[in-house]
């Protein structure tokens, strides 16, 4: 038998619960995002490592007299230019931020001299601490944004898209 003053206090205790539960679960939510974020951003720089390898063994390839900078990605995947096709990058990876296999090439004089992400998102590494294959793009490096790193062969300068 319930006595009148304990008929919402089962509902009261049950309402609480579910509000806990919900602030758990999304303080979960929110470490696994950040998570989620900070693995694609080790891949992002991994993926950035094999572009700047790429661009490094295009430049010693390249025979006298020829530019020492691809045109496009595609001669970095194959290189034409021998008797022999050279492959200077196994495939043209996806992006881990936009799921595609397209990036933004930095270029001087219509030759490719970096690459970066389209993703607008901010970096959660700062810049200090990125590897000396990450070049920034100096007009936006206050935002740190994926599309803002660039990267190249050799020390970071300036580029222009």
């Amino acid at each position: 038998m319930l006595y009148r003053n304990e008929r919402g206090f089962s509902l009261l205790i049950l309402i609480f619960a579910l509000a806990v539960m919900g602030f758990l679960l999304a303080g979960f939510g929110q470490v696994w995002r950040l998570q989620a974020q900070r693995e694609k951003e080790v891949e992002l720089l991994e993926i950035g490592r094999q572009f700047s390898a790429a661009l490094e063994s295009y430049r010693k390839a390249t025979p006298s007299g020829n530019p020492d900078t691809p045109s496009s990605l595609s001669d970095l995947v194959e290189d034409k230019r021998f008797p022999y096709p050279v492959h200077h990058l196994r495939k043209l990876f996806r992006d881990p931020f936009t799921g595609l296999a397209e990036w933004k090439t930095r270029t001087m004089q219509n030759r490719i001299v970096g690459i970066s992400s389209y993703s607008e998102r901010s970096g959660l590494r700062s810049t200090e601490t990125l590897p000396p294959f990450v070049g920034i793009d100096n007009e936006h490096s206050q935002e740190n944004r994926y599309c803002d790193w660039i990267f190249i062969r050799s020390q970071p300068k300036q580029y222009r898209h």
